[in-house]
């Protein structure tokens, strides 16, 4: 394979999944690790990809951020069962708060039928839950036209009404030194302080959020349990809490 074919290869690929693994770039150009390392190399020094340990990542500004309806049509399965087991965790008469996304929007589904109470950011949340008949609540204040997220002092005022068993969480950026990230600081803000509130705080997110950083920390990986599809065999380790739904599945 030509360079000019591995590289729309490997961008490509970045650019449907978020993040690309050496091995699987070996396999998929039929070319040696050498190659494709230079490969990687090259494109980073040209601004296309971050490298990463084990694989490469997009690049990104970190205050960009994608609406509801782009988010919903990335990922759907890895997000489905994320959420299927992130709503496993929730029991009969448990007081949750369901942030806005994507991912946690996916948990509404497997939540049908249970005596639970929800407290959402999200507009299209609620609606969700209402039409399911689920007991639910909206924080009032400022709404985003891009993700129909709630955010802002009246967000923050409402929500420091409520305690949580349990809180589930997006998140935009999860990386080992920085954290927990998302584009937005007032929704970083209102995230952070719904995990306080909780007695347990969950993140959900798929494997295309790793390694990335976005503008504003919501808090520590040691802070939440982490909730995901897949992590690299390498770097199981060295996350703090996480769940993978691979190993809960055994």
């Amino acid at each position: 394979m030509l360079n000019a074919d591995r590289h729309n290869l490997i961008i490509d690929l970045l650019k449907r999944r978020g993040s690309v693994k050496l091995k699987d770039l070996t396999e998929l150009a039929d070319s040696s690790e050498s190659t494709i390392r230079r490969d990687l190399a090259e494109l980073e020094e040209n601004g296309l990809l971050k490298r990463v340990h084990g694989g490469a990542i997009l690049t990104q500004a970190r205050t960009i951020e994608m609406s509801m309806v782009e988010k919903s049509v990335k990922n759907v399965r890895e997000k489905k069962d994320i959420a299927k087991l992130a709503a496993s965790l929730v029991k009969d008469g448990d007081c949750i708060y369901l942030d806005a996304g994507s991912t946690t929007f996916e948990m509404i589904d497997f939540l049908i039928g249970r005596d639970v109470t929800v407290v959402t950011n999200g507009l299209m949340h609620v609606e969700e839950l209402v039409s399911l008949d689920l007991n639910a609540y909206i924080l009032g204040g400022k709404m985003k036209a891009k993700t129909k997220a709630v955010i802002g002092g009246i967000a923050m005022e409402n929500i420091a009404n409520y305690r949580f068993d349990k809180a589930f969480i997006g998140a935009n950026g999860i990386h080992l030194n920085d954290g927990y990230t998302t584009p937005d600081m007032e929704e970083a803000l209102l995230k952070r302080k719904a995990a306080e509130l909780a007695d347990e705080t969950f993140v959900l997110a798929d494997n295309s959020k790793m390694h990335h950083s976005h503008f504003a920390k919501m808090f520590d990986l040691e802070e939440a349990t982490l909730i995901t599809d897949y992590i690299n065999v390498e770097e199981k380790e060295i996350w703090m809490k996480k769940i993978d739904i691979m190993e809960a599945e055994k």
